[in-house]
């Protein structure tokens, strides 16, 4: 019986981001945009870092409080991955920005995910927090 890897996939067919563990410390970042942009990149980020990246994303999904939030993967240093929320009407439109090379304003992706029911983006980030179970 094989486990399945964290993961957590935000989107549709038309735009989409996908974080998914592929080791220990290493994580598989993929975007898509239309077929017209696209990330694919691997990330070193710890279990701990993205329980606390799902855990932040989760207490503004459980509390909407009816404005925009913005949450990064890993303050700082090597961070791969910012999601930007922005409330649209009982669900989230994100503006992702990827930067393959941590915190880079030159080498950099930014897409934006129409809008996710709030309760599916909770069910997700639920997910993906029970699948660390650290």
């Amino acid at each position: 019986m094989t486990m399945e890897m964290p993961q957590i996939r935000l989107g549709g067919d038309g735009s989409w981001l996908e974080l998914v563990q592929t080791g220990e410390d290493s994580w598989r970042v993929t975007a898509d945009w239309c077929s017209s942009l696209s990330a694919d990149f691997t990330a070193y980020l710890t279990g701990e870092e993205v329980a606390d990246f799902a855990a932040r994303m989760l207490s503004h999904l459980r509390a909407p409080s009816g404005s925009r939030f913005s949450a990064a993967v890993t303050p700082g240093r090597n961070n791969p991955l910012r999601l930007s929320a922005e409330p649209v009407e009982d669900r989230f439109a994100f503006f992702v920005y990827l930067t393959p090379n941590g915190d880079d304003d030159v080498c950099h992706l930014q897409m934006e995910i129409n809008p996710i029911d709030a309760t599916e983006l909770r069910d997700m980030f639920d997910a993906l927090l029970a699948s660390l179970a650290l």
